[in-house]
Order: C-alpha cells, then structure tokens, then sequence
C-alpha cells in the first residue's frame, strides 16, 4: 500500500510538473527535452528540474516602487549628464537599454581598465582607506585566503572608525569558505550578507541562481566592476600559467548606476534599509565615456544581456572581439557572430587553452569551435594563463566590460552587471589590450582543428550535453 502511494504521489508531482512546464510557453525544444525526461526518468529528471530547470522570471529582484525610488535621485542628481543624443552606431542599442533595464546614457565618466588583480586590490584598498561614509562591496567570490584577509582587515578598520560597511557574497559560489570568516567580519560591525541564503544546497532551486556581478562603491563617487573576484588565485595565478583578466575603475555620474544596482542586491537579500540620499551625491563629469551600467539575472523580464550582446555585435560594421573563459554561446548568439563574420566582419573570439576547474568547460567550448570557424570566425586559445576577462568590442567605437560569460549561465540564469560604453579612447586602449593578448594566443586553423582525435570529439560532445548546467 505504501509502494503504491508513493508512485501515485510521484505521478502527481510529475504530471503537475509538466503541466507547469508546458503552461510557461517556454522554447518549444526545451519543454519537449523537460518532458522527456520526467517521462523516462522521473525521480532524476524532477530532481534536474528543481535545481536547474524552474523560471523565475515571474518573480522580482525588488518592487518597482523601490526601484523607482532609487533611479528617480539619479534622475534629479544626474540630471545635466543623462544624454539624450546618443551615437548613430549604437543609438539602437543605447535605446533598448532604457527601454529594457532603465539604464540611463551618463557622460562625463573616467574609466581606468586594469588587467593584473595585484594593482587593482592596491587601488582599491587605497579608496577603501579614504572612505569617509560608505562602502558598499558586492562580489560573486570572497575568499578567506590571502587576498581575501587583506581586504577585509581594510574594510575592519574602516568599520572601527564609524564608516558604513556593507558586503554582499554569494552563498554558492562561497560554500567551501569557512563560515567563520563571515560571521568575524560581522562581530567587528561590518553588515554582511549572504545573497541567497542556501540552507540545503541539493535540495534548492535557487541553487542555480549565483549572483556572479562583481561591485564596489565608496562614497556614492569611486566605483569598481569587471571580471575580478577576491581570492589568491587571481594575484597568484595557476601552476601552469597567470590569472588574465579585466576590470574598471570608474568615477563620474555613472557611479550612481553602480549604487543602484547595489543597493537592489542588497534589498534582496533583506540587509538593513539604510538612509539611502546621502548615498547618491552629485558627481560632476570627469572624463569623456559615455557609459550605461546594464544589469541581468534569472528574473530579467526580457533576458537583456544577450539582446545587448546580440545587438551590438549586428551593429559591427568592422571588427567585433570578444574575450569570455566560457564559450559556450546559445544559438541566437552563435548565429549573429556567424552573420557578421560572413558578412565581412573581422570576428575574433579569444578563449583559455586550458580551464580552471576541471575539463567540462574547456571541452563543452571546444564543441563550437568547428561552427564558427565555418563562418569565418578567428578563434584563438589564451595559452599564457587562464582568460577569464569578459569584454566585446565593436569598430573602435564601443566596449562592454563586466561579468557576463558566453554562455547560458550568463545569459539566463546568473545575475551579472556590464558597463556599456560609447568612447573612441576607451575602445581604441581595449583594442590594444586584446592586440598584445593575441601575442600569447594560438590561433586555430581550421584544417589543423579538423584533424584532432576522434577521442577529442568525443569529450567535447558529451561535456556540449551537459553545458547548461555547467
């Protein structure tokens, strides 16, 4: 009797798991793929679907009340620098973004990119110790290494002195960091918070949502983004090669992006309501990019990144680069590098030779590689370290830097911040950063890559299978 009711219960939650699946008007594929293996493999394929498979798009990151509370004193502060006559080039994707995300086209801001985590963590350590009200610090991965202590003694002693300290980690991307490590920074007045609080990781859906952006703010007026975690590693490098990446530090109107999108990671994870005015000071124009701070996650409405990916790479009418650890594109990303490159577009996708955890990702990546060599697109394979740098460039003309893969994950599931950025100067320099890291980079011969072991494409199949998960 008992068997029996187990595999009635099991039937109900599996037909009714369907049922939702199929009322959410998903990609025709995907519903068919879910059904199929809740069909075929019921207790896995409901276990897939808890962790990896439910939407959240009909759920909000924050109440658009408060969002608009927030975006309404960038709007009063900000004011003069809101730009309303935007690039022809890019006009359209500078549209869509407000449009989509509410970000606003702010000039008058000055972009310093660094590519070594060393100068960058002086840097910041340096605005940390002038902080005189806030600091607000938002990373995907905070470790107790270090690199990590290092920060954190800085953010200890700024919170001995009176400054608001608040830190955001994700909970997932921190599982193996002692808990003691957090709980130290809150006996010493640091506000600190988990984002997504994850009490039994293999039974959470919400295990799959990471928020992987990377985001300083001191004062409401020095700003920090890009690709760069807090961990030993990123100063260290690996044994076989250094730790490449990008990052910014920005100062100017845009700063106050930077705020909002902080202070709304912090509203979801129910931190402290803090007196949010003073946070928002005026910054006067101070260099020349025109820039828009973009954010998405699993609870974007109208999965903005990629549409921004998808738009500016259609807008190149020269050269497109791109540099991303993860190359495992959806389809309508693929697809609008294919079209450029065989419309006469200079299309090169930089990528790391080797991983860094473990030989899934390299080999899920290396599956695309034959599709987009077909069309012309240059792959080259970073070979003096791991690439994790994120940044598209497009005709010396436009640069987008942030935390954003190539990949689903990026793209569909994990909360991510990019700055779009309209500035001959700033591309022209990012231009020059990709050149000088082509020097150390293999480029692929389409014939040559043909020849690789049968063996070799194999793993590359089998890890393409399982890249959504990745």
């Amino acid at each position: 009797m008992e068997v029996t009711l187990r595999y009635v219960v099991l039937l109900v939650l599996i037909l009714g798991t369907i049922l939702v699946i199929v009322s959410e008007n998903r990609n025709p594929v995907k519903t068919i793929a879910w059904c199929m293996v809740l069909i075929f493999l019921p207790v896995i394929g409901l276990t897939l679907y808890i962790l990896f498979g439910m939407d959240n798009r009909h759920r909000q990151q924050i109440k658009e009340e408060d969002l608009s509370r927030l975006k309404g004193i960038t709007e009063i502060t900000q004011s003069d620098e809101i730009v309303s006559e935007l690039p022809v080039q890019h006009k359209p994707l500078a549209d869509m973004l407000y449009k989509m995300n509410r970000s606003y086209p702010l000039s008058g801001n000055n972009v310093e990119i660094m590519t070594d985590f060393q100068p960058m963590s002086d840097r910041l350590i340096a605005d940390i110790e002038n902080a005189r009200h806030h600091i607000n610090i938002l990373f995907f991965k905070f470790e107790d290494d270090a690199a990590g202590r290092r920060i954190a003694d800085a953010l200890i002693r700024k919170a001995k002195e009176g400054i608001q300290v608040r830190l955001i980690y994700d909970e997932v991307g921190n599982l193996t960091v002692p808990r003691r490590f957090y709980r130290s920074l809150r006996k010493h007045g640091i506000q600190v918070r988990g984002f997504i609080r994850i009490f039994l990781p293999i039974l959470s859906h919400d295990y799959n949502s990471r928020n992987h952006r990377k985001v300083v703010v001191i004062d409401g007026k020095v700003g920090y983004m890009g690709g760069m975690n807090i961990a030993q590693r990123y100063a260290e490098g690996l044994k076989w090669g250094i730790w490449r990446d990008t990052h910014m530090r920005i100062t100017g109107p845009a700063v106050s992006e930077l705020q909002t999108s902080f202070l709304t990671d912090w509203k979801f994870t129910k931190g402290k309501e803090p007196d949010i005015v003073p946070m928002y000071p005026y910054n006067p124009p101070c260099g020349n990019t025109l820039m828009q701070v973009v954010t998405g996650g699993s609870m974007d409405k109208w999965n903005v990144m990629m549409q921004a990916y998808m738009t500016a790479i259609a807008s190149a009418r020269s050269y497109a680069y791109l540099q991303s650890p993860y190359f495992i594109p959806p389809e309508p990303i693929m697809k609008v590098l294919q079209n450029s490159a065989l419309s006469g577009v200079d299309v090169r996708v930089m990528i790391p030779y080797r991983g860094d955890r473990g030989v899934l990702p390299p080999w899920a990546s290396r599956s695309y590689i034959k599709e987009a060599l077909s069309a012309g697109i240059k792959i080259y394979l970073y070979r003096k370290g791991y690439m994790h740098a994120k940044t598209l460039l497009i005709d010396d003309s436009f640069v987008t830097i942030g935390s954003t893969n190539i990949d689903s994950r990026g793209f569909e599931q994990d909360f991510e911040i990019n700055a779009f950025m309209y500035d001959e100067g700033l591309a022209t320099q990012q231009r020059e950063i990709f050149l000088e890291d082509q020097k150390d980079a293999q480029l692929i011969d389409p014939l040559e890559w043909d020849k690789r072991p049968l063996i070799d494409k194999a793993k590359e199949s089998v890890a393409r299978v399982f890249s959504p998960l990745l």
